[in-house]
């Protein structure tokens, strides 16, 4: 357990937006875990994708006040077999994205664990500034690595929907990221029913201006339906209320005075099946 018990406040709104039948998005949001599983296969399959992955982690992860990367790994194995069985039992198969938190203890450090598959994110919101801490696997993304796409044009690629890994895919390897928690910090969850629609600056001033969680996660889900709400639409706003650490901040510009979320992140990933020898 950790030394000084960390207090967060947090909320989820999802809805299926207006142009799918189904909601195919499931969210778990019960601490020291907080996850949206996106899932796909069409109405026959999408949902139930989706909520296995939130049942394996409901029965894997939430072990106590804080969880482990052992037990994260290990809900992350048993959401790949469900979602297989899942798609057994279709003729399209099915597949979920699983993007989350969770609270760990880093030798005696309360440290937020970062884990993704697929193209929903995790940000950070700290003061003014907004973070995006997670990498999407997605044709679009790649192409944004290799020079061919701008960030800001991936919002309008016609094939934004095409992802390079999920759960009961081939590739359901997670990146992951060990992330000092700071009091004051505000962590956005979203599938990518959200980020398809609304800007990162849009998202920004949201969460800037949003009161409570409930509000936030509300406001989010509204703006993503007067945008066009082509998507389901999932949102987690998890935020810290004391028991991390303490950043300063310059009160002309807002921004954190301490060393860059980027220099304190450690990424790796977590294979869903342990390599040879492992």
């Amino acid at each position: 357990m950790t030394a000084v018990p960390v207090l967060v406040s947090a909320a989820s709104a999802t809805d299926r937006g207006r142009r799918r039948e189904v909601n195919e998005d499931a969210v778990l949001a019960e601490s020291p875990v907080f996850l949206v599983a996106d899932g796909m296969g069409g109405y026959e399959a999408g949902d139930r994708a989706s909520a296995a992955v939130v049942d394996a982690f409901r029965r894997h992860a939430l072990v106590g006040p804080v969880t482990t990367l052992e037990a994260v790994r290990d809900a992350l194995a048993a959401a790949d077999d469900a979602v297989a069985e899942v798609a057994a039992e279709t003729s399209k198969g099915a597949g979920s994205t699983v993007t989350g938190v969770a609270l760990v203890d880093d030798d005696g450090t309360p440290s937020w664990l970062v884990f993704n598959v697929g193209d929903s994110r995790v940000y950070r919101h700290l003061g003014a500034e907004l973070q995006q801490l997670t990498v999407d696997h997605s044709l679009a993304q790649e192409l944004v690595d290799g020079g061919s796409l701008r960030r800001d044009d991936m919002q309008a690629f016609a094939q934004r929907n095409v992802i390079t890994r999920a759960i009961g895919a081939p590739d359901s390897t997670a990146d992951s990221w060990l992330l000092p928690i700071t009091n004051g910090e505000r962590l956005l969850l979203c599938s990518d029913g959200l980020t398809s629609e609304v800007s990162d600056e849009a998202i920004r001033a949201t969460l800037t201006m949003a009161g409570r969680p409930e509000s936030a996660a509300e406001a989010l889900v509204a703006r993503a339906n007067e945008a066009g709400g082509r998507d389901n639409i999932t949102v987690v706003v998890v935020d810290v209320v004391a028991g991390g650490g303490v950043v300063r901040f310059d009160g002309a510009t807002g921004s954190a005075d301490e060393i860059p979320v980027d220099s304190t992140i450690d990424g790796t990933t977590i294979p869903v099946r342990p390599g040879p020898g492992a």
